[in-house]
């Protein structure tokens, strides 16, 4: 169907709701994945199709045209974003599309997937077509070989949805396209097959898992065949944007039969994490391929530290492992997306120690001219000497850490401060109002009770045994002895084992209470 007849339909469907009565109540609770979502629009879409993968892709929103009818844009909006259909495509899936709040104008889900003015602008003068010097680590078309033992491959140009922010524009702005395998795709992989050092293929794209099946099963079976390669990771959105891809029981198989494939998928922000997704998620974890995930940094999107909270306690719920949280690439078109990098470092500081070890990814600057990544995180060293260096942990608390089993080369000397840690005696510094000394402190003060309780009963069960050898408790001497006493400790006469009966040590006990009780 084409634009024109799309967007006709889609006005006359839009002409029968009102989004004022639509209550979207967006779920930015922690408890994702929430409820499945599905806009008034394609409210009477059967189940069958809501969920097949060809009807969401046949029926994705691709021009504005569409859009202006379902989302609300002035006239200045609409004159710029017409002029950027010309500059990079546009291509969201009803199910992503359900998940913009109309209302607002600057939902998360929403800055990611619509075109917006800001892309026109450009304050810096700062922005490349190609930010990561790709094409210029490139032996041969469509691959990039830049680190030694890895190599990336664009397998497609096409997505299931075009990110606004995507750092490879150039290449999926090519319209059209073979479905076979052409000559390019034969010579990415005689190249990976002719260099042995290469150990871990990127199969990326566009969007890999967007091919057909047979152009998909000629790259895994014929990488996966090379002896020296180990891993195959797919890089892909799919499991975000159009989950149901994953519910064909063939692709996970054909995925899955070659045994190397790791999935690298890409949540932005908490809403993204849907019953849907943690489906489509479950069945790539069943196929046997583990699933990790990157992150960008976006301006309005997840740049705050309780999303990204959210986002990363949400991935664990699904058993997706954040793996990498990359600053915002400075290529055309997304300048309005990227944030200091000091924001980054604010955020990260947040997370560890705050948060499981496994929910903390590597905050990255993929470097310009091809440096590649470039991890960055708070400083945790704070000072250093020959002896020892002084470490700050998450709440602030300073320690002094020997590395090294050896004697001490520095004096100590008189003083304060950081320095203490260093030249002194201190072994570390403790902040105020810190609840885990608050709280050790309570449980310190708790054990000592119960150590003297402890010490208190033994004295009082050695009162009753040393009160029973003596024959001091009158039931206990001659005939006088209950009957209920005689047994393995009581030789009928009254006569005591060294072993006494549990009731002697209660009689004991009773007594001694009963003094203290006469006492008070």
């Amino acid at each position: 169907m084409s634009d024109t007849a799309e967007s006709s339909v889609l006005s006359h469907m839009a002409a029968n709701w009102n989004p004022t009565q639509w209550n979207f109540n967006p779920p930015e609770v922690e408890d994702n994945p929430g409820k499945p979502r599905r806009h008034p629009v394609w409210k009477d879409i059967p189940d069958h199709l809501w969920n097949d993968w060809r009807w969401q892709s046949q029926n994705s929103l691709r021009s504005i045209r569409q859009l202006k009818d379902l989302l609300p844009f002035s006239s200045e909006e609409l004159a710029a974003i017409t002029d950027l259909e010309l500059e990079y495509k546009t291509a969201i899936a009803p199910y992503y599309f359900s998940l913009i709040n109309p209302e607002d104008p600057q939902d998360p889900i929403r800055l990611q997937s619509v075109p917006s003015p800001l892309e026109k602008v450009n304050p810096s003068g700062y922005e490349l077509e190609d930010p990561l010097d790709e094409e210029k680590d490139s032996p041969v078309p469509g691959l990039t070989h830049r680190y030694p033992d890895r190599a990336l491959l664009v397998s497609t140009h096409v997505c299931s949805m075009y990110c606004r922010f995507c750092t490879r524009k150039r290449a999926t702005m090519v319209r059209g396209g073979w479905e076979a395998v052409s000559r390019d795709d034969q010579r990415m992989v005689q190249y990976v097959r002719e260099h042995p050092e290469i150990r871990d293929v990127i199969l990326s794209g566009g969007d890999p898992l967007t091919l057909p099946t047979t152009k998909l099963r000629f790259f895994l079976e014929n990488l996966a065949a090379i002896p020296h390669v180990d891993i195959i990771r797919i890089g892909t959105r799919v499991p975000v944007t159009l989950p149901m891809r994953l519910f064909d029981e063939s692709l996970i198989e054909l995925i899955s039969s070659v045994g190397k494939v790791w999935i690298q998928t890409h949540f932005n922000h908490p809403r993204e994490i849907t019953p849907e997704a943690a489906k489509g998620v479950q069945m790539l974890l069943r196929g046997g391929m583990p699933v990790n995930n990157h992150s960008v940094l976006l301006k309005g999107v997840n740049d705050d530290l309780a999303t990204m909270r959210r986002l990363l306690r949400g991935l664990l719920r699904i058993k997706v492992r954040p793996y990498y949280l990359f600053h915002c690439d400075p290529v055309i078109g997304a300048g309005h997306f990227r944030t200091s990098v000091w924001k980054g470092i604010e955020i990260m500081e947040g997370l560890r120690g705050h948060m499981s070890g496994l929910a903390i990814p590597t905050y990255v600057v993929d470097s310009p001219h091809g440096g590649g990544k470039i991890p960055l995180m708070p400083n945790y060293l704070v000072s250093a000497s020959d002896d020892a260096v002084v470490l700050r942990n998450y709440e602030g608390l300073l320690v002094r850490y020997q590395a090294q089993d050896r004697p001490a080369t520095i004096q100590t000397t008189a003083t304060r401060g950081v320095s203490s840690l260093l030249q002194g005696t201190n072994s570390a510094l403790v902040p105020e109002n810190s609840e885990r000394i608050a709280r050790r402190k309570k449980t310190t003060k708790r054990s000592a009770q119960a150590q003297q309780q402890a010490e208190t009963d033994e004295q009082i069960v050695a009162r009753g045994i040393n009160e029973a050898k003596l024959g001091n408790i009158e039931s206990m001497e001659g005939d006088c002895c209950p009957s209920n006493l005689r047994g393995p400790h009581s030789n009928g006469a009254g006569h005591i084992s060294e072993e006494p009966p549990r009731q002697v040590i209660k009689l004991g006990i009773r007594r001694r209470r009963t003094t203290r009780k006469r006492a008070t």
